[in-house]
């Protein structure tokens, strides 16, 4: 009689443990297609759970109320553009520095990029030569292309302000570089956009997500699935109620109906951003650009290389969505 109860308890055990197990991933808020009044108050509505998740409600409410009091590190001159170091207030409790890059010889005001880096990088890194195989010196290209171009560091792994979330502090940090653009001269506010690789892929799809400011978006080596990511990668990527409400394509889905180009490389790994599994992904986010009328906004660009940038394309994307 023990045995068979204990049996029994075992059973049930190991039956909660799969449900909470399938209710970890259930993501609850996958986008199902309808009508476009209907995609624009699901996207309302997820931006509202991420933002509560990612405990960033407080300071999406209350960002007006904390002055930039930006000041100028340093300058130097660079080829066909001048290359700012900028300190502002992130909260205010903590200031961050950026590099901005304003392009010579350019009447303003001009489009301008958000460009972010991936693990092991920095604010330097879209401007640095020693990492241009994967980054191909992206900021630096198109500060010489006319945009004004601005990164900040977003690869920290620990959580600066108590109550905080990672990713959440790492997207409010590039939240605040946007508003440092929105309040330059030399910028236009309504072409503005993001760019990043890897981590800066991802930070990316959080940023053209979460900010309406953003008209376009390009996501390079990171479109996926969360499945993927369990295994072989920095965990940083997740926080608690993330996969319990979305997968990566209901996050790029919140970008629409603004542009959006995502790059992955043939040469990628099988355990990293292979293009199968890209293209599963897009799939699943080009339903809502449909339903909003708008299906060409929505690219994967598959190319030759592996983990890097497609620097042309890029260029190319962001001239045709965002110069006049």
């Amino acid at each position: 009689m023990f045995r068979a109860a204990s049996t029994v308890m075992i059973v049930t055990l190991l039956a909660g443990l799969s449900a909470l197990a399938a209710d970890e991933n259930a993501r609850a808020m996958r986008y199902v297609p309808g009508t476009a009044d209907a995609a624009t108050a699901w996207q309302a509505s997820v931006r509202k759970a991420l933002f509560e998740r990612l405990h960033m409600t407080d300071l999406v409410a209350k960002k007006d109320a904390v002055p930039l009091d930006a000041v100028l590190v340093e300058a130097k001159a660079a080829q066909g553009y001048a290359l700012q170091l900028v300190r502002f207030q992130s909260t205010s409790g903590r200031a961050i520095q950026a590099y901005v890059a304003v392009p010579q010889g350019v009447k303003g005001p001009m489009p301008a990029v958000v460009c972010i880096h991936g693990h092991g990088g920095t604010r330097f890194t879209a401007f640095d030569s020693e990492k241009a195989d994967q980054y191909k010196r992206f900021g630096a290209a198109l500060a010489q292309h006319g945009f004004v171009a601005i990164a900040t560091d977003v690869g920290q792994h620990e959580v600066y302000e108590k109550g905080r979330t990672l990713m959440g502090e790492r997207l409010w940090d590039l939240m605040r570089c946007v508003d440092y653009l929105e309040a330059l001269p030399e910028v236009d506010a309504q072409r503005m956009a993001c760019a990043g690789l890897s981590l800066g892929g991802e930070m990316a799809m959080w940023l053209g997500a979460m900010d309406l400011r953003m008209a376009a978006t390009v996501s390079a080596g990171f479109l996926t699935m969360m499945d993927q990511m369990e295994e072989n990668h920095c965990m940083c990527w997740k926080f608690e109620g993330l996969r319990a409400l979305v997968d990566f394509p209901d996050i790029y889905a919140l970008t629409a109906p603004r542009a959006l180009q995502c790059q992955n490389g043939r040469k990628e790994p099988p355990t990293q951003f292979t293009v199968a599994l890209a293209q599963e992904a897009l799939r699943q986010i080009q339903p809502i650009y449909e339903d909003l009328g708008v299906p060409e906004r929505v690219v994967l660009h598959a190319h030759d290389g592996g983990h890097e940038i497609d620097l042309d394309a890029l260029l190319a994307f962001l001239t045709g969505h965002l110069k006049k």
